[in-house]
């Protein structure tokens, strides 16, 4: 290994893992599990934040479009957590890697004893050989139970990054990247390669979310300055471009945005 990165958080979001109709896109999962296992191979740790199981419980339970409710917002959960992790662990032991699953929710951040515990267990997972995968428990952390919740993915990749001690922070979207101007009102938009620190300008660039997501740049913006801050790079690229992390483990140019962590 050329780079300097030992330990690696990935985030994937939902309308990187779906169809437009809500569906598993399979050949995405495929390619996804197929390159971090080839990095796991070359001896890079790896974590897992998957969003997906709101989006693929809804359509298995013939919900259109995104849950309504509350209720229909945690079944969707504890149906697509199922099938997420399934598929999951099928194609991650076609290479000969074992997955565990990990359901945060926010309150762990709050309390010394839970962060502490939740920390231990990524340790002794990692030190297994184990990849976590990483999802909010989103079938019980709603605001209407008392328990406050991480709102989106980003932040609690962010969080995940910080908790396991990684290395990277790399956060996988349907876009090259962060852009200088909205890339769907402006087709002249180009992006911004390097971000030294997040400012307001920076985050005035950010656009809007995906009809299928619940975050959009705004959010994985505030997960960078969250990991930065941390002493985390963070990376964001296109998860249909999957293998540019291949260049960002070994410290060449990619397709993407850096975002510098703070000295």
């Amino acid at each position: 290994m050329s780079g300097k990165i030992k330990r690696i958080a990935v985030k994937i979001g939902t309308s990187s893992l779906t169809h437009e109709n809500g569906t598993i896109n399979i050949a995405a999962i495929e390619r996804l599990v197929r390159i971090l296992s080839d990095l796991k191979n070359r001896g890079i740790e790896v974590v897992l934040i998957s969003s997906g199981a709101i989006g693929i419980g809804a359509s298995k339970l013939g919900i259109k479009g995104k849950p309504g409710t509350i209720r229909e917002r945690q079944a969707a959960a504890a149906v697509g957590q199922c099938a997420l992790m399934d598929l999951y662990d099928k194609l991650f032991s076609e290479y000969g890697y074992v997955i565990g699953q990990l359901l945060l929710t926010k309150d762990i951040s709050d309390d010394p004893v839970k962060r502490q515990n939740a920390e231990n267990s990524f340790a002794t997972l990692l030190s297994y050989n184990v990849i976590p995968i990483v999802n909010e428990n989103d079938a019980i952390s709603t605001s209407e139970i008392g328990i406050s919740n991480f709102g989106d993915n980003d932040s609690l990749s962010a969080f995940v990054a910080v908790l396991s001690g990684c290395d990277a922070l790399c956060i996988m979207t349907d876009r090259d990247g962060l852009y200088d101007s909205d890339p769907t009102e402006n087709k002249n938009a180009k992006i911004i390669p390097v971000v030294e620190e997040i400012t307001d300008e920076i985050i005035a660039h950010c656009g809007k979310a995906s009809s299928r997501g619940t975050g959009g740049m705004i959010t994985k913006v505030n997960a960078a300055k969250t990991a930065t801050e941390a002493g985390i790079d963070t990376y964001l690229i296109n998860s249909a471009k999957a293998t540019e992390i291949y260049k960002i483990v070994d410290g060449e140019p990619f397709c993407g945005t850096i975002f510098k962590k703070r000295s």
